[in-house]
């Protein structure tokens, strides 16, 4: 992609103080502080859905820089990179007349060399594709769109590369609207596509699962998933699964399938939360590793579509161990009035920190307004305590990101700020708070905006 620098300098306007927006409190007793960083606006507007994953990733290489995507509310595929030495923000248009849909922002993927690779695909449309950056941390010039997949129906995208196999994946919701991936050994021509998981007897297109994972980059991916969306499916529950050399297995190691005999069944993974036996439908969020590299699961538990529950299960070792961190509050989209709201179970978010998985950001409302904290567990009694990370907002904050990094501390927290009604129908704009140390940034922040 030629990348012709359009706007050149702008002054410190262009990366805003947000004080009004979304107050930054100083944190109370007792609580480290979380970010040393005043609250920047990293776009006026963006929205993105919390299925494509990662969302936003920090490279800790020659640039130090934080690396996110969007969707703007004209129609714009859009990815935006921080420098944390010098304060210079760069945002690059990937996408003109885009569909206007917040399930179509991409995901990225970090190659071994510092390159970044990015993905992408219209809300159930044809075709899934990448691109790769032409040099490291360099987001201003792209090679040519890859063709990942042509197939239709198409949503989400979450990629991987394991290191041990030399070997890319990616996996998506696919046109039986089940997860399906597919695998490459260069990034560049990649194999037809498979379903990975589907229940015998429920083919259905109703039946929708939900998927998250994480991988160690190595030689492991885990995944977090649910029987179908909350609205469909009643007893809606999470499961565990892992995959590792050509097998998957439960946390305790169990062999539960392979990936010559595919698609995997949801009774043959772990059972994280019983909706069954709760009577309570859930929806996955987050998954995460440990030190140790066991998982961690963050979802929420739906009572009532005003009742909104996070929760965070872990894997003890013997165990799933799963507790509520904090009622969420009821959905966030603003409902016009006189009608009924399409997307009850839509909650403000939550993420877990992965460099540091006893963190997680959430958002609830506090006096009406959602706001975004920092929970975080202590103690063999799992004791929480929280800090404020935005307060006395005029606007919801939700949807929090954490970036995925390659340090042992996150680079910053990001969130999606302004009106919402539907996915389709947004007016926000996404926030940045650094929670590395203070860059040594010039006066004016050195914005330049690239057009493909």
């Amino acid at each position: 992609m030629a990348g012709q620098l359009v706007a050149g300098l702008f002054n410190g306007l262009c990366i805003s103080l947000l004080l009004a927006a979304a107050s930054v409190p100083a944190c109370s007793p007792g609580t480290a502080s979380p970010a040393p960083g005043p609250v920047l606006e990293l776009t006026h507007s963006g929205a993105w859905s919390w299925f494509q994953d990662p969302r936003a990733i920090h490279v800790s290489g020659r640039r130090n820089r934080t690396y996110a995507g969007w969707v703007t509310r004209d129609g714009r595929l859009q990815v935006g990179a921080y420098d944390h030495a010098t304060g210079e923000l760069e945002r690059v248009t990937i996408k003109e007349q885009w569909e206007i849909d917040d399930h179509n922002n991409n995901s990225f993927l970090v190659l071994p060399d510092n390159r970044i690779m990015i993905f992408y695909a219209e809300h159930n449309r044809t075709g899934l594709y990448a691109r790769i950056t032409s040099n490291p941390e360099d987001i201003s010039q792209w090679g040519e769109e890859i063709v990942v997949s042509a197939a239709h129906g198409i949503t989400y995208s979450q990629p991987v590369y394991l290191s041990d196999e030399k070997r890319f994946y990616v996996f998506w919701r696919g046109e039986s609207w089940k997860p399906t991936f597919s695998t490459s050994t260069d990034g560049v021509v990649w194999s037809a596509s498979r379903v990975l998981l589907q229940d015998r007897g429920r083919e259905d297109r109703s039946v929708r699962p939900y998927l998250k994972l994480v991988s160690d980059g190595q030689s492991a991916i885990h995944f977090a998933f649910t029987d179908a969306h909350p609205a469909n499916e009643e007893q809606n529950s999470i499961y565990y699964l892992k995959y590792r050399g050509g097998s998957f297995y439960k946390a305790d190691g169990a062999v539960v399938g392979s990936m010559d005999r595919l698609p995997i069944q949801h009774r043959d993974s772990d059972l994280v939360y019983d909706a069954r036996s709760r009577k309570v439908r859930g929806w996955v969020w987050d998954i995460a590793l440990s030190d140790k590299g066991a998982p961690v699961i963050a979802y929420t538990r739906l009572p009532r579509p005003a009742d909104h529950r996070y929760h965070y299960a872990h894997w003890d070792g013997l165990a799933w161990r799963d507790e509520e961190i904090t009622p969420g509050g009821p959905w966030f989209p603003q409902t016009p009035s006189n009608v009924t709201e399409r997307e009850p179970y839509y909650s403000g978010g939550i993420v877990i920190d992965h460099q540091n998985p006893s963190v997680v950001y959430l958002s609830r409302p506090v006096n009406g307004v959602f706001e975004i904290e920092r929970w975080t567990v202590s103690g063999s009694g799992r004791r929480w305590s929280s800090s404020a990370i935005t307060k006395g907002s005029k606007q919801h904050n939700v949807r929090p990101v954490v970036p995925r990094g390659n340090g042992r501390s996150a680079a910053a927290i990001f969130w999606m700020s302004g009106g919402y009604v539907h996915y389709t129908e947004f007016d926000t704009r996404i926030l940045m708070r650094s929670l590395l140390p203070a860059a040594t940034a010039p006066d004016a922040a050195d914005v330049r905006v690239l057009l493909p």
